[in-house]
């Protein structure tokens, strides 16, 4: 349970909101998804830089919470089965289960992880750079030889 803090005269102090994500207190705004408190910081996001910087962005782009609410789907997305069909399940325990989420996905389906075509090597399909050709994935070592 949650006790309201108390000063040292036993005055109760009301905490200025975080980031849900990086405990930041400046420059917050609430999620349209979910209402949490988070950093208001998209715009720090260069295009195309596919960096990670940006609490509300990576909310938003790479998890379940953020899609399910980007998607329109009904009901909430610890149980949407739109969700789970969109995404491949790699992506969809990913998405439900990384450190950009408020709340984590309980009991993530089992998946066999994603190979590279040509070398074996195991791709991350959430954290890794790789490409896709002819439904066959490919490291990045690899990409180039393609």
């Amino acid at each position: 349970m949650n006790h309201p803090k108390k000063s040292a005269n036993g005055k109760i102090v009301k905490e200025a909101p975080r980031c849900g994500l990086c405990g930041k207190t400046k420059n917050l705004t609430k999620t349209e998804c979910c209402g949490q408190w988070i950093c208001d910081d998209e715009h720090k996001y260069k295009l195309f830089s596919y960096a990670r910087n940006s609490c509300s962005r990576n909310h938003r782009r790479y998890t379940l919470c953020g899609h399910h609410y980007e998607e329109e789907h009904p009901g909430v997305w610890q149980t949407c089965q739109k969700c789970r069909e969109d995404l491949e399940t790699e992506m969809y325990v990913y998405y439900g289960t990384n450190e950009y989420n408020f709340e984590k996905l309980e009991n993530p389906p089992k998946y066999k992880p994603t190979r590279c075509t040509k070398c074996k090597k195991i791709i991350s399909l959430g954290e890794d750079g790789y490409s896709i050709k002819g439904g066959k994935y490919f490291c990045m070592d690899c990409s180039d030889l393609n």
